[in-house]
């Protein structure tokens, strides 16, 4: 194993391009190292002993985040990002809980900490004052720069937000080693070189487009291209115009990129491979066949405890019975959410359909930690996560007899309809098969009788309207849908909640249920016969 400043230094001595941006913006490895030193420096000129040396950092993907993020790795220090999309007191208790020194940003983001009272000391890059204060480090190179204390492979680095996809978000810590040992493995997955150009589109206060495309870039010496905030219609021009090679995603990004015009020429790119998280086998599919680029999906969360690389393809029988993110080893299970038992194996019928549902949903543990190094001072989440001996992923999952895995849910989405677990995962897939349907969203919702009622959210393509007939005629066609997953609630709605990364937030959906919906249209299931109708609006 190795620490990020070894790779800094390594890289320091090159003069290929090893940084894009808009505008024509082109870095040498060489210079940003040395940009790097001059502001690891300059936290360290004004790092005040005793104080925990952390960097908030609260900007879009810009060569100024690349800058502090190098910067901190030689200083010793840990690099907090800053969640843009939180306002107010999420956005102050953010940065507090972090316990960050000073924090870097922008004056496009001021207006944000104007009246949260957080009261540290700001470097706001675009200004003035910023160039002056870095003035007198100048010229130096990673080799001049002293840590604030001596850095190894357990020294943290990162201190990056959860998504918040189920809750409040919880700060995970990520050490050098952790960092450098997750981009070599992702270089190596995806045979990275220095001939290659990684375009992150995805925000880099979060840990993806850190952990799975900066690092290995970093290993590998690749450039990096950046865009400043995702957009969908910008995906293809940009990767054309950076000739990139290789890209990460997560959430509904792919949705949204499919969602654009399609033109002849879509595949003519330099594109040759993807990662990422959720975009669902349907649209893995359709954007191969678009791109011609192929996308392999992986499990993992943030915390790092248990990380699953999907294969490039799957058996034909393991396609057919849901969402499979890889085969299970011999520290992975699936035990009971009660009684903490080993769930039996997955039984299915000739369709595909997992017909044990009750028995076989578990959440996935394994033995040990992982690459989990725990949460920033939240020690209830730490013994949540880990105790005894294992780690709890916190999602659902069940297995079929040759141990493949298929992904159910989050925990905290867990659907129990008359003594079943529902698969969310298995649920949306079907119901994405709906030729009108541009985005779906399952969750549950409670129900006096059933424990929980399942409520789905949909998008519809721009030329489709919600033909309730139509939607009941495709449900009856679909021979894996178990006799409890018909949704009861039907929302369709312009666009689903996300969180800030791009993921569906269920959470919020479960919020609003089917009595705050705002305009929306809802439609009701009212009893068992396959037929829906228009629901009756919540009073008040």
């Amino acid at each position: 194993m190795t620490t990020v400043v070894e790779l800094v230094g390594t890289q320091a001595r090159r003069d290929a391009v090893g940084l894009l941006g808009p505008g024509g913006l082109r870095y040498q490895h060489s210079l940003i190292a040395a940009r790097a030193a001059s502001r690891a420096a300059l936290f360290r000129h004004r790092h005040r002993r005793g104080v925990e040396p952390h960097i908030g950092i609260l900007l879009d993907n810009t060569d100024e985040f690349v800058f502090w993020l190098e910067a901190a790795a030689l200083a010793g220090a840990a690099l907090v990002g800053v969640n843009p999309t939180r306002r107010g007191a999420e956005l102050a208790r953010d940065i507090r809980h972090a316990e960050c020194e000073l924090l870097v940003t922008s004056r496009s983001y001021l207006p944000l900490l104007a009246d949260i009272g957080i009261g540290l000391p700001l470097l706001v890059v675009d200004d003035r004052d910023y160039a002056a204060a870095l003035e007198p480090f100048q010229g130096l190179v990673p080799d001049d720069v002293e840590p604030v204390a001596p850095v190894t492979e357990d020294t943290r680095l990162l201190l990056y937000f959860t998504s918040g996809s189920t809750g409040a978000p919880k700060a995970v810590t990520c050490t050098q080693g952790r960092l450098a040992a997750s981009g070599a493995v992702m270089a190596e997955r995806f045979g990275l070189s220095a001939s290659d150009v990684c375009y992150i589109p995805m925000p880099m206060f979060h840990g993806n487009a850190i952990l799975a495309n900066w690092a290995p870039a970093l290993v590998a010496g690749a450039a990096v291209a950046l865009r400043d905030r995702f957009s969908a219609s910008g995906f293809l021009p940009d990767v054309r115009s950076y000739q990139a090679t290789y890209f990460t995603y997560v959430g509904r990004a792919i949705s949204y990129i499919l969602a654009t015009p399609e033109r002849p020429d879509d595949d003519r790119n330099t594109l040759r491979a993807g990662f990422g998280t959720e975009a669902g086998p349907l649209d893995r599919d359709r954007f191969e066949r678009r791109f011609g680029c192929h996308l392999s999906e992986g499990y993992g969360a943030s915390e790092g405890g248990i990380n699953i690389l999907a294969p490039r393809s799957f058996p034909p029988e393991v396609l057919a019975r849901g969402a499979a993110v890889g085969r299970s080893d011999p520290t992975l299970s699936i035990v009971d959410l009660e009684t903490g038992k080993p769930c039996p194996a997955g039984e299915f019928d000739a369709a595909g359909r997992l017909l044990n549902g009750a028995a076989a949903i578990g959440e996935l543990v394994r033995t040990g930690p992982g690459a989990f190094t725990g949460y920033w001072k939240n020690p209830e989440a730490d013994a949540e996560r880990f105790a005894e001996g294992v780690y709890r992923s916190g999602d659902l999952f069940y297995a079929d007899p040759e141990g493949w895995l298929y992904f159910a849910a989050r925990k905290a989405d867990r659907m129990r309809v008359d003594g079943e677990n529902i698969s969310v995962a298995l649920l949306e897939a079907i119901l994405g098969r709906w030729e009108p349907v541009a985005a779906v969203a399952a969750y549950a919702v409670p129900d006096e009788v059933t424990g929980d009622a399942v409520m789905c959210a949909l998008v519809m393509k721009p030329d489709a309207a919600f033909d309730p007939e139509a939607f009941a005629a495709f449900l009856r066609a679909q021979a894996d849908l178990g006799t409890k997953m018909a949704p009861r609630f039907v929302r369709i709605t312009a666009e689903l909640a996300t969180t800030a990364t791009g993921k569906v937030s269920r959470y919020a959906l479960r919020e609003q249920g089917w009595w705050d919906v705002g305009d929306d249209a809802m439609w009701t299931r009212p009893g068992r016969d396959l037929g829906y109708e228009p629901a009756a609006r919540a009073a008040g």
